[in-house]
């Protein structure tokens, strides 16, 4: 099962850049995944991005930031896992590193999660 880990930020989140244990100990955390075959792809994310939205035949895109936005991802780990709680408790180990803040976590479809699989 894929599962896509994201992390978001709002004004009330945002404190200092990690220090170089924290780094460290993220470092360990992200090779530990890897070796182990779970972790399949994880990155920051830019502040803002590009929003598009189609109706009625016309597509609108607008570059953020967008002021109306209460929270913003700002990283995610696409990972496979065997079980949805496998994923919470990658998360849960993550938020031990990194200390407070706010995530979301889904389940990722392919394919090969389509009728017959």
């Amino acid at each position: 099962m894929r599962f896509m880990m994201m992390t978001t930020d709002s004004a009330e989140q945002q404190g200092p850049p990690p220090d170089e244990k924290t780094q460290a100990e993220m470092g360990a955390f992200i090779a530990e995944m890897a070796k182990a075959g779970v972790l399949l792809a994880t990155g920051g994310l830019e502040p803002g991005g590009t929003h598009i939205s189609a109706s009625g035949g016309k597509v609108t895109v607008t570059d953020g930031p967008f002021a109306e936005a209460k929270e913003t991802v700002v990283g995610f780990a696409l990972v496979e896992v065997r079980t949805r709680e496998e994923a919470i408790e990658l998360s849960k180990r993550f938020f031990q590193i990194v200390g407070d803040g706010e995530g979301v976590i889904q389940q990722v479809f392919g394919p090969e999660d389509g009728p017959g699989a």
